[in-house]
């Protein structure tokens, strides 16, 4: 991946030589190692009634380049059996196999496909999203960066700019542009993120992960109070980041690992993303509060955090931008898309405040779900999951 290029669509088509010259001016960039052996990958593909979207996320899943991989999609309290029958009418291959998890949550259905997979690496997507080719190729060289890596992120640019509500998000999420490979550790905080390692978005995304199996089982997987489907509504991701940090690992981005994915595409469905991105930094806030460890180090980062909080003001999502300063509508927003006599500024202003709203929200979520007994894989699934190879 050398990185982004933009060119005008004049009458349906691009200038060749205008790409070709932008493309010419790219930096260079960093090649990772080819691993000294393929480690065997299960890819985990957590799905709730969405069949249509998971049809053509398994297909580019199974054109796959890379030679040793199964595939758990894990069927995540379905309310009907459409899942099962897709796998079972289109996907009848032996790399793939289907899993129910009954309680609704992102978390729980992540733990479910850890405890069903058998790859020396778990390798975590979603089932609105095409995988490049290379897919598996890039997470495993990530992971081949150092003895030390335990978990790789990827690059997940957008699949479609269909509307102007898909273009604000994609440009204001950080890991959608994130193209220059970068090692973290602990010991190790990067002089450009005074707030590492609470750095919302530096470090990747849920839609294109991986882990060592057995790294993820001694941790005890995902932690199930977060996530879509549970009250915080997200936070997984940035959950286990953080604490594959905390642990002593190395977290690399690779960018070389590529996801495309589809960003919703109105604004109601960009407001319900910001309450679930709000609430779920809400909620692994304080989850830091309250453990010891990331306590102290989140007391030297607290400044920090809270200046890049605040300079969102009412802007996006996850990126710290601020709101659009533009009060035209773009061309490519649909105007049933907006409230009428709003315009387009306003519009997108709101959703970044209603997710710092949403972030007020987070800590009682987040308590209500500890009440309910929410937590880790137990011990004795995790040390069966161990025990098979």
């Amino acid at each position: 991946m050398l990185g982004f290029v933009e060119l005008p669509v004049i009458d349906g088509a691009v200038s060749v030589d205008d790409l070709a010259a932008k493309i010419d001016r790219l930096a260079p960039v960093d090649i990772a190692p080819e691993p000294v052996r393929l480690p065997t990958v299960t890819v985990i593909v957590c799905t709730r009634d969405r069949a249509d979207q998971l049809r053509s996320a398994l297909t580019s899943v199974l054109e796959l380049d890379y030679p040793a991989f199964d595939v758990v999609v894990v069927d995540n309290a379905g309310a009907t059996d459409a899942t099962r029958e897709l796998i079972r009418t289109e996907f009848a291959d032996p790399r793939v196999r289907a899993v129910s998890e009954p309680v609704p949550g992102l978390s729980r259905a992540r733990n479910t496909g850890l405890l069903a997979a058998t790859g020396e690496i778990v390798a975590y997507t979603d089932d609105d999203v095409i995988v490049d080719r290379h897919w598996l190729t890039g997470l495993v060289a990530g992971f081949a960066r150092a003895d030390d890596v335990s978990l790789v992120t990827g690059l997940v640019p957008s699949g479609e700019l269909r509307t102007a509500v898909q273009r604000y998000f994609d440009d204001r999420v950080s890991w959608s542009g994130n193209i220059v490979a970068r090692q973290f550790r602990l010991a190790e905080p990067p002089a450009d993120l005074p707030a590492f390692p609470f750095s919302v978005g530096e470090f990747g995304t849920g839609a294109n992960f991986a882990l060592r199996r057995t790294v993820a089982l001694e941790m005890g997987g995902f932690d199930t109070a977060f996530g879509v489907g549970s009250r915080t509504g997200g936070g997984e991701d940035l959950d286990i980041f953080t604490r594959v940090l905390f642990r002593g690992d190395a977290l690399v981005v690779e960018p070389s690992a590529l996801v495309w994915h589809r960003h919703r595409s109105d604004l109601d469905a960009l407001r319900a993303q910001a309450v679930g991105y709000g609430s779920g930094l809400g909620a692994w806030l304080t989850k830091v509060a309250l453990t010891p460890a990331m306590m102290k180090v989140a007391v030297r980062r607290a400044p920090d955090a809270v200046r890049r909080l605040a300079a969102k003001r009412g802007g996006s999502l996850e990126s710290g931008a601020g709101p659009a300063t533009s009060g035209s509508t773009p061309a490519a927003l649909d105007p049933a898309q907006l409230a009428s006599g709003t315009d387009w500024a306003t519009a997108v202003s709101k959703v970044g405040w209603t997710e710092l709203l949403s972030v007020a929200k987070g800590p009682g979520r987040y308590l209500r779900q500890r009440w309910d007994g929410t937590g880790l894989i137990s011990e004795a699934d995790r040390a069966a999951a161990l025990a098979r190879r």
